[in-house]
């Protein structure tokens, strides 16, 4: 876990989401809230983790606050999401434009979709240079070849002229990631970006985002389902299951102290070396993460929660504070005991 750098301040948050609520206009009669009144803070020099199963919401919370929601069926229904104090969810395209690389930066899960084919690498870095700094395309190539440097492409200057399928595939993490830290951003969003790179790789980019982020000062805000890397860069955690926040803490406090059943899932499914536990089968959480089509009533995840009584299958639980920061989605937090593992 994190414990070489200071703790972010915690004066105005940089971004500030509130019961953020995404909408799918599947058909004139479908709709669904893939994202329900979900809430949380970022402060400058931080890195928040948004983590979850596939299907929690983790992705579409982030394009709701870039703005990249499918135009056709996509909407942000509800609540709010500021950017230094500033509303922007009713901001124009053009706006959000504005804001998009230069504002808040964003590493997409995999860059081959993301990266256009046809472009080489220094044009798609110098475009939303161009855009957003104003320089001339010599300047923008220049500066292009000074963050594929950045991020430890060797050879930067002929590397510039490769287009996407030139590279490898952490070759093109790290040219994704100069892309999105082109113009500077206060916020990098960075949507599973070490899910395709074999380890070793992985374990590279993240220290090349923890320097940068030291470097340049800015929010991180890291999604995933990977609870070491989590361990690894993040200072808060933000868990989410069937499109809600259902626990929020510190890293140090959700791994040592996870208080909602599903969190816990999640902590004991991670191998530990070196203790009795690894004596042990892993456990998993059985069945799997409903469609938000069929949600079921209650809490969203007492299907497959162990704990779960009769009052868990009627009432949907809110989001309660525990003390120190601690939110947690359970009715049953306060009577379960859920962290032996973690002791033992």
């Amino acid at each position: 876990m994190r414990h070489d750098n200071p703790a972010p301040s915690k004066g105005t948050p940089l971004l500030e989401v509130s019961e953020l609520q995404t909408t799918f206009d599947l058909s004139k009669k479908l709709s669904i809230q893939a994202v329900d009144g979900v809430s949380f803070k970022v402060h400058a020099g931080e890195t928040l983790a948004i983590v979850g199963e596939s299907g929690s919401g983790k992705s579409v919370t982030s394009l709701s606050i870039m703005g990249l929601l499918p135009k056709d069926i996509g909407r942000v229904s509800a609540g709010s999401i500021k950017l230094d104090g500033r509303e922007i969810t009713q901001l124009s395209d053009n706006e959000m434009r504005e804001i998009r690389g230069k504002e808040i930066g964003m590493i997409f899960q995999e860059p081959m979709t993301s990266l256009n084919p046809v472009h080489t690498i220094g044009q798609q870095i110098a475009e939303m240079i161009i855009r957003h700094q104003n320089l001339s395309k010599a300047n923008a190539r220049a500066r292009a070849i000074e963050m594929l440097e950045l991020v430890g492409i060797s050879e930067p200057a002929t590397r510039v002229d490769n287009y996407p399928h030139e590279m490898s595939g952490g070759m093109r993490q790290r040219a994704m990631i100069a892309m999105a830290l082109a113009c500077e951003p206060r916020i990098l969003i960075a949507d599973e970006p070490t899910t395709a790179l074999d380890v070793t790789i992985q374990a590279q980019m993240l220290e090349l985002m923890q320097d940068l982020q030291d470097k340049l000062g800015m929010a991180i805000i890291f999604i995933t389902h990977d609870l070491g890397v989590v361990a690894e860069v993040a200072d808060r955690v933000v868990v989410m299951y069937g499109g809600q926040v259902v626990e929020t803490a510190s890293v140090e406090d959700i791994f040592r102290n996870p208080r909602m059943p599903y969190t816990a899932g999640l902590m004991n499914s991670i191998p530990r070396l070196g203790s009795s536990i690894s004596k042990k089968r892993l456990e998993a959480i059985p069945g799997t993460v409903p469609a938000l089509t069929s949600l079921p009533d209650g809490c969203r995840f007492h299907p497959r929660c162990a704990h779960a009584t009769s009052v868990c299958t009627t009432d949907l639980p809110v989001l309660e504070e525990a003390g120190d920061d601690h939110m947690i989605r359970c009715a049953r937090w306060r009577e379960l005991s859920l962290n032996e593992r973690q002791a033992s």
